[in-house]
């Protein structure tokens, strides 16, 4: 028989300190990493999560916009035909008021020859012939305003008229001065 090796116990060497391996040590460690896991599982979660939600509200921000702008084109719209629609109605009033009182042309005559000089010759009143027929009989010339005659213009509105004279031109016709007045009231906005 050969002889025989005797077995030593290995040496433990526990000089720096280190604890040894327990069931408990091993425990503790476990849980350790998994706790470490855990939060960065957590805050990568998080971050992820907003990340996301950022780009849903970007997306939902653009979906708004782009669905408002058919809102505002709609109102654009909306406005501008509600404001053909007064214009329209006040047109038609206008015009019932002018066949109801068509003394009201007198009144446009004597407004558009005051803006004239006294000294002005020649003026012509371009006026409606119904009209024209009401001012060859109602209006007579007044001291200081310049001499007149009227010329019957069936292209011209009843209600209004147009002054001429040599060196300049009033238009007072119903179209120009209820333009004038929409103007006024809305804007020079509209084209």
């Amino acid at each position: 028989m050969s002889e025989a090796t005797r077995w030593d116990v290995p040496a433990i060497d526990v000089a720096d300190n280190a604890e040894m391996m327990t069931a408990g040590r091993l425990e503790a460690l476990q849980k350790e990493v998994y706790d470490e896991a855990f939060a960065k599982g957590r805050s990568d979660g998080i971050a992820a999560g907003e990340a996301s939600v950022a780009q849903r509200i970007e997306r939902l921000e653009a979906l708004l916009t782009a669905l408002a702008e058919p809102f505002e084109q709609l109102d654009e719209r909306v406005e501008k035909q509600l404001v053909d629609l007064a214009m329209a109605t006040v047109k038609q009033l206008f015009r019932r008021e002018v066949r109801l009182d068509p003394t009201h042309v007198i009144g446009v005559i004597r407004e558009g020859l005051a803006v004239l000089r006294p000294t002005t010759n020649k003026v012509l009143l371009h006026l409606h012939p119904e009209d024209a027929q009401l001012v060859r009989e109602s209006l007579t010339p007044v001291e200081g305003d310049p001499a007149w005659s009227v010329v019957e213009d069936p292209l011209i509105s009843r209600g209004g008229c147009t002054v001429l004279t040599e060196n300049s031109r009033i238009d007072a016709t119903i179209e120009t001065r209820l333009e004038s007045a929409i103007n006024a009231v809305v804007g020079d906005e509209r084209q």
